[in-house]
């Protein structure tokens, strides 16, 4: 180019660091006479996209005072909050003269990440004025650590304040809705939808989906599906979720072979889930093969996916072909993998891969450091069916010795609106 100005300076820079690369970035910066605060906010931005939240700081502690706009100052609060550090996107909040609608939404996000909800709503609460991003920051972060009661309390608190849902929060709200598993409340959000004609773009339309599948009126969840013109990988999990969780595995099967023909090809979560629904409905021969599958698409079989092998094959009863996977895993198996098989030794009463198994658990012999009170309940139950009460016997002291006590199961329903715990017979 003949000339260059401070607008196409800021075209390549930009360019540079949404593309990560932060040195011919810098390079560019350092060439250039004068910047703008677009100039800065690009480079700090960029900075901390990378993760680089020390030179971003350095950079934002340069810029001369003009430089230092709500959009510098919000940039460098934003590059905090999306890397976890919410003590320094604290202090530099505090400081800033004053504060945009981003920032505050960006400071309710962060900390919802860190699952500190007591101080993502002080924050909310201190907003003087308030927008729908808001909200819909504080929906979906109340829903995203399982908070569901909060998120719908906050979304009934939204509307009261004359606040109209978009897509995002109803996004949020029917997610809430899946978690607690309220057909009710759930049946009336969609109402809302049809009532106030919010878009039902395909955030809204997987949230319908995964709502009704999870709280079992799989009629009204594979209507929607059906009726979807284009459908992405979360609403296929959805779905096949949805049928595995209430005992129709070969309906989730079939659905599987479908999607395989589909323009949308299976990810990770759908071999989790269809192993998953293999294992349920006890298609070993399917699920072996499901798995095998994997390897066809490119995917790599995490712990999870060995998880649901081990458990399937523990569920029929090949114990040592489960135990046998666990030891050619590529990477260290868990105790949840562990423990799987462990159970499936008590159910088909083998203690001798039960004693191969404790042996490999390792802390279930010395105790030390273990606070697994399942495995030491199940290893404990298994020895007293097959009436080794001594061995009984020494593994509840072991609990004792070692503070670990058995946590009682928790049940939940959902009646009308009031949720109903059940625990260790008792209602709480």
């Amino acid at each position: 180019m003949p000339e260059r100005n401070v607008v196409t300076y800021n075209a390549m820079i930009g360019g540079y660091c949404m593309n990560g690369d932060m040195e011919l970035a810098s390079i560019l910066f350092d060439q250039m006479c004068s910047g703008t605060p677009v100039t800065w906010a690009l480079m700090i931005e960029g900075f901390a996209k990378v993760g680089d939240t020390v030179a971003a700081r350095r950079l934002f502690d340069r810029a001369p005072a003009e430089m230092r706009t709500v959009v510098t100052w919000t940039v460098m609060v934003h590059g905090y909050t999306v890397n976890g550090e919410m003590e320094a996107a604290r202090e530099l909040f505090d400081r800033m003269p004053f504060w945009n609608f981003f920032v505050w939404s960006s400071m309710i996000t962060g900390y919802f990440k860190k699952v500190d909800a007591e101080e993502a709503r002080a924050i909310f609460d201190q907003m003087p004025v308030r927008n729908l991003v808001n909200w819909n920051a504080l929906i979906a972060g109340y829903t995203q650590i399982g908070c569901c009661e909060e998120a719908l309390e906050a979304f009934r608190q939204m509307q009261e304040h004359g606040f109209q849902p978009d897509e995002f929060t109803i996004a949020a709200v029917l997610s809430a809705c899946s978690q607690l598993g309220s057909l009710d409340c759930g049946k009336k959000i969609h109402e809302l939808i049809n009532r106030k004609k919010i878009k039902t773009n395909h955030f809204v339309l997987n949230g319908l989906v995964d709502m009704y599948a999870k709280c079992g009126d799989l009629e009204r969840a594979r209507k929607i599906f059906d009726g979807m013109r284009r459908k992405n990988s979360v609403c296929w999990n959805s779905m096949i979720s949805g049928l595995a969780s209430h005992g129709r595995s070969e309906e989730a099967l079939n659905l599987f072979a479908q999607m395989e023909e589909s323009e949308e090809k299976p990810n990770e979560i759908t071999f989790l889930v269809i192993l998953s629904a293999c294992t349920h409905g006890g298609f070993v021969k399917e699920g072996l093969e499901v798995f095998e599958k994997m390897d066809k698409y490119g995917l790599v079989a995490g712990v999870e996916h060995y998880g649901c092998l081990v458990d399937l094959l523990s569920r029929a009863g090949r114990l040592a072909e489960a135990y046998d996977v666990i030891k050619k895993m590529p990477m260290k198996p868990n105790e949840v993998v562990w423990g799987a098989l462990l159970g499936a030794c008590k159910v088909h009463m083998d203690m001798e891969i039960a004693d191969k198994v404790v042996h490999e658990i390792g802390t279930l012999n010395s105790g030390a450091g273990s606070t697994n009170d399942a495995q030491y309940v199940v290893l404990s139950n298994i020895y007293a069916a097959s009436e080794k009460w001594k061995e009984a016997e020494r593994i509840r002291r072991r609990m004792v010795k070692n503070g670990i006590q058995k946590m009682p199961g928790c049940s939940s329903i959902m009646v009308g609106n009031t949720d109903y715990q059940f625990q260790a017979g008792a209602i709480v």
